[in-house]
């Protein structure tokens, strides 16, 4: 059978942990609990109060929100090593959206106690952290200004940029793949644009060798999205 990852190590590969030396990250290791969901169950709703964030070591988890009309939104999918639920630790408010164990689906729990401590005692954390969090902003920020300013494949390429950093957070990998079980509908309401013309933009991605769509899995060639992002106009 085989031997379950060190949960230091599994830190290290996160977006919000990776930059913590090998110390702080097994004081963090050592407040982390486990937990594991069954396919369809709800390991969270919007407006519950929300007390821990987790790390995805296994599965994958489906992020949504309910529109007016009662329709489901997905606007996210993690997979490991990503983090999800972090606002709630974070500022104490409840849930903003819904997380649902897409299947079978395990992840280290870190409580809003728990990471109060590690902020005591290790302050690397905390920097870490600000860190994080003004990295979820700058990716707010661009999809704010990709919807404003730039059209439809380069909002796509931005969208697809931000996964993959969540997937890489060093920055390291030429080509990702990564999982789309959104639907093209699910995908213009995310980008601002109408399902025609997220099909279009779709298609001149991968004609410019972007992207490769391989069933639900997409193929991002960071180099190629960034050119048609316009990352290389930013400072």
């Amino acid at each position: 059978m085989a031997l379950r990852p060190d949960p230091a190590d599994i830190l290290a590969r996160t977006p919000l942990f990776a930059t913590l030396d090998e110390a702080s990250r097994r004081a963090v290791a050592l407040e982390l609990r486990e937990s594991a969901y069954e396919p369809g169950q709800t390991i969270f709703s919007r407006g519950e109060p929300g007390s821990e964030l987790h790390i995805v070591i296994k599965g994958r988890v489906r992020l949504s929100v309910l529109t007016s009309d009662g329709r489901e939104l997905s606007f996210a999918h993690v997979e490991p090593p990503s983090i999800f639920g972090e606002l709630a630790v974070f500022d104490g408010r409840p849930r903003s959206a819904d997380a649902t164990a897409v299947n079978k689906v395990e992840t280290l729990m870190l409580s809003k106690p728990a990471f109060l401590r590690l902020l005591a005692s290790q302050p690397a954390v905390g920097e870490t952290a600000v860190r994080f969090l003004a990295g979820r902003l700058r990716d707010a920020d661009e999809q704010l200004e990709a919807i404003a300013l730039h059209p439809i494949e380069a909002r796509l390429a931005r969208f697809f940029l931000a996964a993959a950093r969540q997937k890489d957070p060093a920055g390291k990998a030429e080509k990702i793949s990564l999982p789309l079980p959104i639907s093209q509908s699910e995908l213009a309401l995310l980008v601002g644009a109408s399902r025609p013309k997220v099909n279009a933009a779709l298609g001149l991605l991968e004609s410019e060798g972007a992207i490769e769509r391989r069933g639900q899995q997409v193929v991002c060639d960071i180099a190629a999205l960034s050119g048609i992002g316009r990352l290389d106009e930013k400072e």
